[in-house]
């Protein structure tokens, strides 16, 4: 009897990959991801003779890939032979489509069967409605990835192959393709982007793609369904609130940004009508974590300046390449304040009730992310006290947003300044509240103890 018991009392004992939740598995992958790409890069070859950077710059260089930021310490141009540059494409290729599949495929990959606890996790990474399709999902993501990118590189080969020739073209228009898709931000071109500021083709094929790929797979693949079958495939709640915030936030900010730099001659001013409404649009697309640029942010006035500051800060939508606190959370909290001021106590938007936990969660992330930008930013000030202070601003936001836009002032950063940027860019990947589930080394249950409510708090 004690040698049947025994038996059964046996577990037998599970890898460490098959222990870990969802959460975890996201951090550790990012983790290894990133020294993967630097110890990639640190290979012969990689740089261009004569281009000296250090253990510290690399490693910044494969977290800003990686987490598909785009801050870069040199010219990825000119400071990378070709197969450095695949390399840092590829490894943006896979931090962008990594948050929403990676994860799932590396766990299938380890011979993990996805429960449906866990199941429910993925489904909430990839904003799938459907907890049983999660894994049919991360294939359609894939499927429709390589087309979206595809069709933008033929797009761009329109202009790059008669100006770079067939080869050199056809890799121009892929990388950027690819770059610009997943939010990296990456450039390597000759003069970068600014001779394309009124070139309506690939400034706005560049544009089209930061969009695409910040409006996030589920927003994506509704639109086609509903475009492909409106009756029977409705336009979701989530899809119309995602939408209406990302024209509403496009089109502010690009009637503030020419408003403010139509005579500013380091920006707009030098350009034509057409010229400056071009431009205004594409400054307000890029700072949804798109870390492209067709004009000098650093002859920008300090109101503009502000203003892409607060994009950044909002960043994409949630599911998707992009970073920030997510335009669904920024709508959810304006509308939350809106109905406070209203006296109502609940969200209605498209004659739907928001739920009280999604609120709460908005709240949550707003605060965490918040939280992030300043201790970044204080740790930024005490480290490189030579810098301004909106300049390193600046570079935090863009870095905990994963955008990739700077006031020329990356370069002129220390090791502890990078250190500290690479940090924000990983927390900012995977999101603060996924570290935080990550942490947390035991799966906690709501409990059946309830506790009296207390009402004599004052908040505001």
């Amino acid at each position: 009897m004690n040698w049947f018991r025994s038996r059964r009392s046996y577990r037998p004992r599970r890898s460490l990959l098959r222990r870990l939740r969802p959460p975890q598995l996201l951090a550790l992958v990012y983790l290894l991801g990133i020294a993967l790409g630097a110890a990639l890069l640190h290979l012969p070859g990689m740089t261009r003779p004569g281009v000296t950077l250090t253990t510290v710059d690399l490693l910044f260089t494969a977290t800003s890939a990686i987490c598909i930021t785009g801050l870069v310490v040199a010219d990825t141009g000119e400071a990378f032979t070709r197969l450095g540059q695949v390399t840092i494409i590829l490894l943006a290729q896979v931090g962008g489509l990594g948050i929403i599949t990676f994860g799932t495929l590396f766990a299938l990959l380890a011979g993990r069967r996805v429960n449906f606890s866990e199941r429910q996790h993925l489904a909430q990474q990839v904003n799938a409605l459907n907890v049983g399709g999660v894994v049919a999902l991360v294939r359609i993501i894939f499927l429709y990835t390589f087309a979206a990118q595809g069709l933008g590189a033929l797009l761009l080969s329109l202009r790059f192959v008669p100006q770079f020739g067939l080869g050199e073209g056809l890799y121009q228009s892929v990388f950027h393709s690819i770059s610009a898709y997943n939010n990296a931000g990456f450039v390597v071109l000759p003069g970068g982007m600014a001779p394309y500021a009124t070139d309506p083709l690939v400034s706005g094929v560049i544009a089209a793609l930061i969009v695409l790929g910040g409006l996030g797979f589920l927003v994506q693949l509704n639109l086609l369904t509903h475009w492909r079958a409106p009756r029977r495939n409705r336009l979701l709640i989530y899809s119309r609130l995602t939408l209406w915030t990302t024209l509403a936030l496009l089109l502010l900010g690009a009637a503030v940004i020419l408003a403010l730099e139509w005579k500013n001659p380091g920006t707009l001013g030098p350009l034509g009508p057409g010229g400056k409404i071009l431009a205004a649009v594409f400054q307000s697309v890029t700072p949804r974590s798109g870390g492209f640029a067709t004009v000098d942010f650093t002859a920008m006035g300090n109101a503009t300046i502000f203003l892409v500051i607060a994009l950044m800060f909002i960043g994409a939508n949630s599911g998707s390449t992009g970073g920030g606190i997510k335009t669904s959370t920024f709508a959810i909290l304006l509308g939350s304040a809106w109905n406070l001021i209203r006296g109502r106590t609940e969200l209605i938007t498209f004659g739907r009730r928001v739920m009280p936990e999604n609120v709460v969660r908005a709240g949550t992330i707003t605060t965490i992310y918040t939280l992030l930008v300043f201790t970044g930013f204080f740790l930024m000030l005490v480290t490189n006290p030579s810098l301004r202070f909106t300049p390193l601003l600046f570079e935090t936001v863009s870095a905990a947003a994963t955008v990739g836009l700077s006031l020329n002032t990356t370069h002129l950063l220390n090791d502890p300044g990078l250190i500290i940027l690479s940090v924000l860019m990983y927390l900012g990947r995977i999101g603060p509240v996924t570290f935080a589930l990550a942490l947390n080394l035991r799966e906690t249950s709501s409990g059946s103890v309830r506790y009296p409510p207390e009402r004599d708090i004052l908040v505001g």
